[in-house]
């Protein structure tokens, strides 16, 4: 099959977001496009098409066009969403940041961006303005003004660093006209950040065809009629890309809300009609622990992606009336490689057929096997870990520690090769060396351990290196050890992951080894900094101070021995 046929699909479906969204702006425009519900707001497609053509125009006004930079550090997913728009309509990058950052995780990854611009809101701008002055270029700043009534309006906030340039909310928001750019499949949307295993967390440059194959399988059983859940932040590509962007192609409304609720999840589901979620490892734990009630199947949610597909779904899906999960392999660099679709409900037997909305059974499988989507029954997807099948896009392999391909059934690293330019990451920001390693022989090494079924389908194994994940955060041991050993009593320290008794997730687990031998450094010591210095998702669930860490010959810290230490401590 040459390039243009393997391109058709992505070309049917529309390969520019932006585009996407200037058609249903047009097609539909008084369509709900975004629902805000902290505020219950909610912006049709024209309104939010007006406002995004509006910030392109005023950041183009600003200097800031094709090739710029625009950091996006908020906690409102409106007001980033609303940026990440503007951004790409000016032809500048999006480059969210995680607004639990502060100090020295904050600084390292505006330092590394160097962008043009950012956008913050109030609550969030002492920490900017902490690390503005180290900024060896510093950028422009906005600061977003919420509107009278909205949960997160204030009378005050602080002046803005003098190292930075203010670019008042209202000058960035009012009516301008839209800038003349002219934008192409491969030119870079997005700058978002990896959690880094053994150095600090590197940039991942995405270009906009890069969106569109991220999304492209969870489009696929996703109509007009649908209605997106989102509580992921936007400084993720799940909830920027996977739900956001994803209702822009879809031409259907997102329903978006600040974080997730266990006690109101089924609530914002029926307020709004949503059919179909994204629901994280360490969700599906919390909604499955409300009792059961004969009415637990009286909602419209019909699909739910769950990745990393966990052993429970079907039990799961049948008890909530969940018709469809979808799974597969998502990753910043290479975006939905894989996919999966699980048919888990007879067609009557998952949504009340009162509440049911969107395609029918009949229709995902046929859109299924249209495009080589693996579509199983949910008794026959009991193995965990399933990730299903390489997209028509990409080649997936598994391979040893030579790249030589494994056998059947034998664990090796997942590597993944791109049959069309511009589907994977242009590379890591200024990390030329980084990149190339990673695309050796050829192929993009993903990191991940798997193994392939014989008969094709893959199966994830365990994250390779120290990668931790908490709370739906992929993170790093290195990042973790990095704000450790900043405390002054540190001298050093090992971190790592054991497995958390909530879904798939982990617990932080940090051998300290204080700077002085005379007891003075306690665990709640560390606590305590962690607490000042550290998101909640990457502090130390466990502390435990020592003399020294045990090491090979060549110097190099041992952690299984610690990993078994504490397990055998915790009754692991």
């Amino acid at each position: 099959m040459n390039e243009r046929d393997l391109a058709a699909p992505l070309r049917a479906g529309g390969e520019m977001v932006v585009e996407r969204l200037d058609h249903w702006a047009a097609a539909a425009g008084d369509r709900p496009f975004f629902h805000y519900g902290e505020d219950g707001v909610t912006l049709t497609y024209r309104e939010f098409g007006r406002r995004t053509d509006a910030i392109a125009g005023n950041l183009a006004a600003n200097g800031i066009g094709k090739g710029g930079r625009v950091s996006v550090f908020c906690v409102n997913p409106l007001a980033a969403a609303l940026v990440m728009f503007g951004a790409w309509k000016a032809g500048a990058l999006y480059c969210p940041v995680n607004f639990g950052y502060t100090g020295r995780l904050l600084a390292y990854q505006l330092a590394d961006t160097a962008p043009d611009a950012i956008v913050t809101e109030p609550a969030l701008l002492p920490a900017l303005n902490e690390v503005a002055g180290g900024l060896a270029e510093p950028p422009a700043v906005a600061v977003y003004e919420a509107p009278p009534g909205a949960h997160d309006h204030g009378a005050e906030r602080p002046a803005a660093h003098p190292a930075l340039r203010e670019i008042p909310w209202a000058d960035l928001t009012r009516d301008a006209p839209r800038p003349d750019v002219t934008l192409a499949y491969d030119d870079p949307a997005n700058v978002i950040y990896t959690s880094g295993t053994t150095g600090p967390a590197k940039g991942v440059v995405q270009p906009f065809r890069w969106l569109a194959q991220y999304t492209f399988n969870l489009r696929l059983p996703v109509t007009r009629d649908d209605v997106i859940y989102n509580d992921l932040p936007m400084y993720h590509v799940g909830g920027a890309i996977a739900n956001v962007a994803r209702a822009a192609w879809a031409g259907c409304e997102v329903a978006v809300w600040n974080r997730f609720s266990p006690n109101d999840f089924w609530r914002r589901v029926e307020s709004r009609g949503v059919t179909t979620a994204i629901l994280l490892d360490v969700m599906i734990p919390w909604l499955a622990k409300a009792p059961q009630t004969p009415g637990d199947r009286r909602n419209t949610l019909t699909k739910a992606h769950m990745q990393p597909l966990p052993a429970g779904h079907a039990e799961f899906a049948r008890r909530f009336g969940i018709d469809f999960v979808t799974a597969g392999f998502g990753q910043t660099e290479s975006g939905a490689p894989l996919g999966v679709i699980i048919e888990e409900t007879a067609a009557g037997e998952g949504t009340p057929a009162d509440l049911y909305r969107g395609l029918t059974h009949a229709e995902v499988a046929a859109l299924a096997a249209e495009h080589g989507v693996p579509f199983l029954r949910g008794a026959d997807a009991s193995r965990k870990g399933l990730m299903g099948r390489p997209s028509r896009f990409v080649e997936a392999a598994v391979l040893n520690e030579r790249d030589e391909e494994c056998a059947d059934e034998e664990p090796g690293q997942l590597a993944l090769r791109p049959r069309l330019p511009a589907l994977f990451m242009d590379g890591y920001l200024g990390r030329p060396e980084a990149t190339a390693a990673a695309f050796r022989n050829l192929w993009f090494h993903t990191g991940d351990a798997a193994v392939r079924s014989a008969d094709g389908l893959f199966y994830f194994v365990d994250r390779l290196g120290d990668r931790i994940r908490v709370r739906g955060e992929n993170l790093s041991s290195f990042q973790v050890e990095d704000l450790l050993n900043q405390h002054p009593g540190v001298r050093y320290c090992a971190a790592f992951a054991v497995r958390s008794g909530e879904g798939d997730e982990d617990d932080v687990v940090a051998y300290v080894v204080p700077a002085e031998d005379d007891g003075a450094l306690t665990e709640d010591d560390v606590h305590a900094f962690a607490l000042e210095t550290m998101p909640k998702f990457m502090r130390p669930r466990h502390v435990r101070i020592v003399p020294d860490l045990p090491r090979t010959p060549t110097n190099k810290i041992e952690k299984y021995r610690l990993r078994a230490r504490i397990l055998e401590e915790l009754g692991g």
